[in-house]
């Protein structure tokens, strides 16, 4: 099917009611020539803040290692509180949303079919998510808690098997129902206002029940403006570690140096290879790229279970899914008040800030390719089905480091870990069969998720920045992909690590705040739908109650 642009040539889904229809259409003050197609407010102050920020980082290199170090500090001890309980708001509203009466409200009308298939679906969801972060972190995050388990019910021992389980827990917590109850609010927000109400698929739309027509003028701007900057912000903390471990792969491969040019370098590659992809478009690049990693993927996993420690994995599976239901609440409201520590810093608050900087990106990604899925279907698919296969994943990786660790190996990937972090996936590779292989398999994953992350992105980031257009010339498209490359590369030269963590914190406070106020607007947006379908469901009845008489 073709994917037509909501609103577009005056058309309009003909469930959305006359009261919420607006006579402007997605870029209709856009600015054209020179093979650019650019909402002129947007376009130009987002271009030009990011211009800015790459010139600032770049000629003050070591200030502003500094100063980011010092802004992750406040922002964490300051509304770290704010980013736990935001969080777990959303995962809430989603959840409420998916079993009320709401949840049979069709994105597109109620007699629109899903454009793309499931598994189609559900591979788009998973490389655009968090693909990248999965591959870094599945090995790295666990060894971490196990090695220093935060004291959230207590005193555990570290290197214990009560450190392996709650390490294991908390992985999951990190990548779980609260990071996909987040993408499930935008993406709604996005998907429902577009396709029900005929808005532009912007950040904007999505207050159209508060602001009306307004959202056009300068309060709607800076609502894009800032999605814009999360978006880059939080892609570029994904490519940064994306190529961090490329590098340790090759480095184990072939003996290539990792130093900070050297990542630079491979971000200019792997960059070229996403512009391509840009290029060819959203049916025939991103989709098929994802539907290929996937498949990659599983074979990936499938290996790794079978010739590491198949039972100990799914032994803690099924364990540590059954610990992570049973801590969810404690969890989900931690803020380790009443311990006096700083764990979260690094941890919990960065991972909210990273998933709600992603989330402009991931949620206007998962709404265009979910037109057709019921509110109830769009909600369940979003949080089960990803949060069960980032699970299973965290179980097969983290579970066979954890058990190296627990066993005749332990200190060899908690070293590695602590030297490098980015080398944790292939030392854990170098202690199975087939290590070259493997490690190959390891680094492509990585740079097509890459890839996936960075073409997705930039469509994204196309659609904000042209006025909720969805066709943008090839040019724009190109600009925004290489410009995600430079942000990544500009972060890793002003502070490596700390700098990417520090970027999604900055970028993703502001915007939980819009985030808050989404779910109200989709509430309001919601109710009038359903008033309006079940007025229509009433008049119908009367009728074939008056024919009958």
């Amino acid at each position: 099917m073709t994917h037509q642009e909501p609103g577009a040539q005056g058309q309009e889904p003909l469930s959305t009611p006359r009261s919420h229809r607006s006579r402007r259409q997605p870029g209709d003050r856009n600015v054209t020539g020179y093979g650019f197609d650019f909402h002129p407010e947007v376009f130009l102050v987002s271009a030009g803040l990011i211009v800015l920020f790459v010139l600032v980082t770049l000629l003050f290199r070591e200030p502003a290692e500094t100063v980011f170090g010092d802004i992750q500090t406040f922002i964490a001890e300051a509304m770290g509180w704010f980013l736990i309980l935001s969080v777990s708001i959303y995962l809430g509203v989603a959840i409420l949303l998916a079993f009320s009466k709401f949840g049979r409200i069709r994105l597109g009308g109620q007699n629109a079919k899903p454009e793309f298939p499931t598994f189609a679906w559900i591979a788009m969801l998973i490389s655009a998510g968090m693909g990248i972060g999965l591959m870094f972190w599945s090995v790295a995050e666990p060894i971490y808690h196990f090695q220093d388990p935060p004291a959230l019910i207590g005193a555990i021992e570290p290197l214990s098997q009560d450190a392996a389980q709650q390490a294991l827990g908390i992985t999951f917590f990190h990548w779980g129902l609260h990071a996909w109850g987040i993408y499930a609010i935008v993406g709604l927000s996005l998907g429902f206002f577009a396709y029900n109400w005929g808005l532009p698929l912007t950040i904007r739309s999505v207050f159209y029940p508060i602001l009306g027509d307004r959202i056009y003028g300068w309060g709607g701007n800076v609502i894009d403006i800032l999605a814009v900057a999360s978006t880059l912000f939080g892609l570029a903390t994904s490519l940064g570690f994306g190529v961090q471990q490329v590098n340790a792969g090759f480095n184990f491969l072939v003996g290539l140096p990792i130093n900070t040019p050297i990542q630079i370098g491979l971000i200019a590659i792997i960059t070229g290879f996403a512009t391509a992809s840009v290029v060819s478009g959203l049916d025939s690049g991103v989709r098929r790229l994802s539907e290929l990693n996937m498949i990659l993927a599983a074979i990936f996993m499938a290996f790794v279970l079978l010739v590491g420690p198949t039972l100990f994995i799914f032994g803690s599976f099924v364990q540590v899914v059954g610990y992570y239901a049973a801590s969810l609440p404690t969890l989900s409201f931690w803020t380790e008040t009443f311990e006096g520590t700083a764990w979260q810093n690094s941890w919990t608050v960065f991972y909210w800030g990273w998933w709600i900087s992603w989330s402009p990106f991931v949620g206007i990604f998962i709404a265009r390719v979910s037109k057709g899925r019921t509110v109830r279907e769009f909600i369940l698919g979003v949080l089960l089905l990803p949060t069960t296969l980032t699970f299973l994943w965290m179980s097969v990786f983290g579970g066979t480091a954890v058990s190296m660790e627990l066993g005749e190996l332990s200190g060899t990937i908690s070293n590695a870990v602590n030297e490098n972090v980015a080398t944790a996936l292939f030392v854990m590779l170098q202690q199975l069969p087939l290590t070259a292989i493997t490690s190959f398999v390891g680094i492509l994953l990585v740079v097509v998720f890459f890839v996936t992350s960075s073409d997705s992105g930039s469509l994204v980031v196309d659609s904000l920045t042209s006025g909720g257009k969805l066709d943008s010339p090839v040019p724009q498209r190109v600009f925004w992909a290489v410009i995600e490359g430079v942000v990544a590369a500009v972060l890793l030269l002003g502070g490596g690590l700390q700098a990417l963590q520090t970027a999604s914190i900055a970028t993703g406070l502001p915007f939980a705040i819009v985030l808050l106020v989404m779910c109200f607007s989709l509430y309001r947006g919601l109710s009038q739908e359903l008033a309006m379908i079940e007025g229509k469901e009433l008049q119908m009845a009367e009728g074939v109650v008056e024919e009958a008489v």
